[in-house]
């Protein structure tokens, strides 16, 4: 039987040991994923987070050790299974991995901060969602497209500030949440894929990302348009 465990290490972290390879279930899942595999990589990850789950004590805050290859891999899945749930609409689930994932990794080096930040939006948990924004890199497109969905769901209006910050500092990501086509074709996937991607394919991205919010408020996506278009 695969084991795991937990081993302290000297600078009060914890490294995942035994005889279970989060790695290998990491690249098996990728792979699975990649040739459409889609609901099976979904559950390998899942599968992954909940063997983590039992390892972790109720009573005693943990640490893991990102160097470490095997506990680095347990949080990759950790994120990755955050990110299944967060695009089948379960953001309650989703923002529960991604807390455990902050508190596992409190340098958060997955950036799981943001995910969690839309989490809230979509949630409706706004005392939430005001103490986690201030983690959102500041000079992030992702902040700005938080910050407007955030006011656009308490007042039912883009706010002129927000919005003119957004057009003016993240154009790109503007022209793509105002587009009538976000095409994830094979120019985009080398873009995205390579060293140096282009600004106009991380706006893409973010797009893609988020897209199964956007598809359940529209309202917001309406809003940036009408915007675009006086």
């Amino acid at each position: 039987m695969l084991t795991s465990l937990l081993e302290p290490t000297p600078d009060q972290t914890f490294e995942i040991g035994g005889t279970y390879d989060f790695a290998k279930t990491a690249a098996r899942a990728a792979e699975w994923q990649r040739t459409g595999r889609v609901e099976e990589a979904c559950n390998e990850r899942f599968r992954a987070f909940q063997r983590l789950a039992g390892l972790l004590p109720d009573d005693e805050e943990v640490v893991l050790a990102w160097n470490h290859r095997n506990t680095r891999a347990a949080l990759e899945l950790l994120h990755a299974s955050a990110v299944d749930h967060f695009l089948i609409d379960d953001f309650e689930m989703s923002a529960a991995m991604l807390e455990l994932l902050l508190e596992l990794d409190p340098e958060d080096h997955l950036e799981g901060i943001v995910l969690l930040a839309f989490d809230y939006v979509a949630l409706d948990e706004r005392e939430l969602f005001d103490e986690t924004i201030d983690g959102v890199p500041e000079k992030s497109a992702a902040r700005s497209v938080l910050t407007l969905w955030s006011a656009f769901r308490r007042e039912g209006a883009l706010p002129e500030g927000a919005l003119r910050d957004f057009r003016s500092r993240f154009g790109l990501w503007f022209e793509e949440f105002t587009a009538e086509e976000h095409p994830a074709d094979d120019a985009y996937l080398k873009d995205i894929e390579s060293e140096r991607p282009s600004l106009r394919a991380q706006a893409r991205e973010l797009w893609l990302r988020t897209e199964n919010l956007w598809a359940l408020h529209p309202d917001f996506i309406g809003a940036l348009r009408a915007a675009a278009r006086g």
